[in-house]
């Protein structure tokens, strides 16, 4: 660190010197570098000693404690988020599977056929179970936005 004479109003050097004080991080050097300072300009000092004042109030402040309910309500938020996750994957699961099985069976004859290509077969069975899976999305969706449309009270 370099000692400097002149510290004009706005130097950002002395303002890290204050901060350093009000933490009592201040070396012996910047301790006297702040005080030749401040015996420069009053204002300085009526800063530093405005940012103490900020620094007292601050350090014995100590933030509200919210009532137990509040916590109940938390965790009840909490454990209904993630029923309601965990139920909508069981039951999109179940859903993709039982229209699969469905679909499957309801085309096994078609399936069956051996006078078909069999990657033809597989393909429909591919083409049947990606409808499944996009109309469970579809709906899943559609349920989840419609409780959380930001536009559904908007009147035209």
């Amino acid at each position: 660190m370099s000692e400097r004479n002149v510290h004009p109003p706005g130097d950002e050097r002395v303002r890290h010197l204050m901060m350093a004080e009000l933490d009592r991080e201040i070396s012996g050097e910047g301790r006297r570098e702040l005080e030749s300072a401040l015996e420069e300009n009053p204002g300085l000092r009526d800063e530093l000693a405005s940012y103490q004042r900020l620094k007292e109030v601050t350090d014995t402040m100590a933030p509200l404690k919210p009532p137990e309910e509040t916590w109940d309500s938390y965790w009840e938020h909490v454990y209904r988020r993630l029923e309601r996750g965990i139920g909508w994957v069981l039951v999109s699961l179940g859903t993709i599977i039982v229209g699969t099985w469905a679909l499957w069976t309801a085309v096994s004859e078609l399936i069956r056929d051996t006078t078909m290509p069999a990657y033809i077969r597989w393909s429909m069975l591919a083409l049947i179970a990606g409808f499944v899976i996009l109309f469970v999305s579809v709906v899943r969706e559609r349920l989840f936005m419609q409780k959380k449309d930001p536009y559904k009270d908007v009147v035209r």
